[in-house]
């Protein structure tokens, strides 16, 4: 349910009224919950990144229930229509010191917001039986918003030499670590 017409900028004082409304009005949704309001049209997405897939697209002024946010308070866990997924924080408005404001690192825990995290439990309390819902590990454990891994550094590596002979083989593996060490392993197999 929006409470604010679309492209319309309200004072503080009415601001403040929109969110408390709001907050009436999620109470049955979750108790625990902080009212917020989205500053923009923004996607909904299943998980706290732009690399996860939209739920949904929640409209300019659309009145949230805020869960919690990642402990760096860039995303945040919210409710919305039924809906629940991460939506980045700087398109969250919330009351603070009697005026709406962005969740910041120093606003969110001066308001009573929780430190969340994003996990496989989560993904299946709320994505069940959708397109994306059996493709975790194409998401997760890598953070899609932090890029491929960092190539390793030149000085680090593996060499696998493996020789086989009358009905023996052998192997022999030699890792290089970063600081210049090694670790040397063989093995052998014999077959019949």
């Amino acid at each position: 349910m929006s409470i604010i017409k679309r492209g319309k900028h309200l004072p503080p004082s009415l601001w403040a009224a929109a969110i408390l409304i709001a907050g009436f009005a999620m109470a049955s949704e979750a108790s625990a919950a902080t009212p917020a309001v989205t500053t923009n049209a923004v996607n909904l997405r299943a998980g706290p990144g732009t690399a996860y897939p939209v739920v949904t697209t929640l409209p300019p002024s659309a009145s949230v229930a805020t869960y919690g946010c990642l402990a760096d308070r860039s995303w945040c866990d919210i409710g919305w229509g039924g809906q629940r997924g991460w939506v980045s924080a700087a398109y969250l408005h919330v009351i603070y010191a009697g005026r709406p404001v962005v969740i910041t690192p120093s606003v969110a825990p001066a308001i009573g917001i929780a430190v969340v995290v994003f996990n496989q439990a989560y993904w299946h309390s709320h994505y069940v039986g959708r397109p994306w819902y059996g493709h975790w590990a194409r998401y997760y454990p890598v953070p899609p918003n932090l890029g491929p891994h960092p190539p390793r550094p030149p000085h680090v590596g593996r060499t696998v030499t493996r020789s086989c002979g009358a009905g023996v083989c052998s192997r022999t593996g030699v890792v290089t670590g970063p600081n210049g060490g090694h670790i040397v392993r063989h093995g052998t197999i014999s077959r019949w």
